[in-house]
């Protein structure tokens, strides 16, 4: 997996990309990242960005120019690539789009705006999606990119120490994760659940699967609202109705 980001500040991404499960991917050679200064691009000798927006108003846009040329460089084969803009306005990253993302063949490449906004010829042109991780505004695409980035490696075959880990965490069984308990077992007052002791793998199974529905049922019921439970599901579900007060 290649992926490609086209910053104003490459320096907010070497700290994360050089440490855990990235630079582990990385040295494995599972994925490749390019970290691209869009200054890098620009033709004048103040290496301009932005400028001010035609109409009026406040804060700057980010010119067209450099993120022209910057793809252009990086990639100007369009079918190789698939171009995503990190913006409030974009599709909902969730947990199945990153699967599907993992499976891409073209490389990805990431643009981080900045200012108020980038020039509308840029998502014309260039831009195949733009994607959000969440219905709040940041300073800029960074932080979103390295979600997004961290969320589909983690799903690249050999990323993980344990192949299995991705196949249960919060939101690939459509719903939030269970419980997790290490030693000691007893500890100021708070005690592992007798099940997790037991040795019975079955139990321990339906202990976790029934947490995670509890865990769902109060945090985020929307989650189960999407999904079809099955017939074990919807009776877990109703032993959980049962048990709260």
């Amino acid at each position: 997996m290649r992926y490609d980001i086209i910053t104003i500040f490459p320096d907010i991404f070497h700290a994360y990309l050089s440490e855990s499960i990235m630079k582990r991917a990385i040295a494995k050679g599972i994925i490749e990242i390019g970290i691209h200064n869009l200054r890098d691009f620009t033709t004048d000798r103040h290496r301009t960005v932005d400028d001010s927006p035609y109409g009026g108003g406040s804060g700057m846009v980010m010119k067209p120019e450099p993120f022209f040329t910057a793809i252009e460089t990086i990639c100007s084969d369009d079918s190789a690539r698939r171009v995503i803009m990190l913006s409030p306005a974009g599709r909902r990253f969730e947990q199945g789009l990153a699967e599907e993302m993992a499976q891409e063949t073209r490389r990805l490449v990431f643009l981080c705006g900045r200012y108020e906004a980038i020039d509308e010829r840029v998502k014309t042109a260039l831009v195949d999606e733009e994607l959000s991780i969440g219905d709040y505004v940041l300073t800029g695409g960074e932080l979103p990119a390295l979600v997004i980035i961290d969320a589909i490696t983690r799903l690249l075959p050999g990323a993980l120490g344990d192949e299995h880990s991705a196949e249960v965490e919060s939101f690939t069984w459509g719903m939030l994760d269970y419980p997790h308990y290490t030693r000691p077992e007893h500890f100021r007052g708070f005690s592992v659940p007798e099940v997790l002791l037991s040795g019975n793998h079955k139990d321990i199974l339906k202990w976790r699967r029934k947490e995670a529905l509890r865990r769902t049922l109060e945090r985020r019921p929307d989650l189960l609202e999407k999904r079809t439970l099955s017939d074990e599901d919807k009776r877990l579900t109703q032993e959980i109705k049962e048990e709260t007060p």
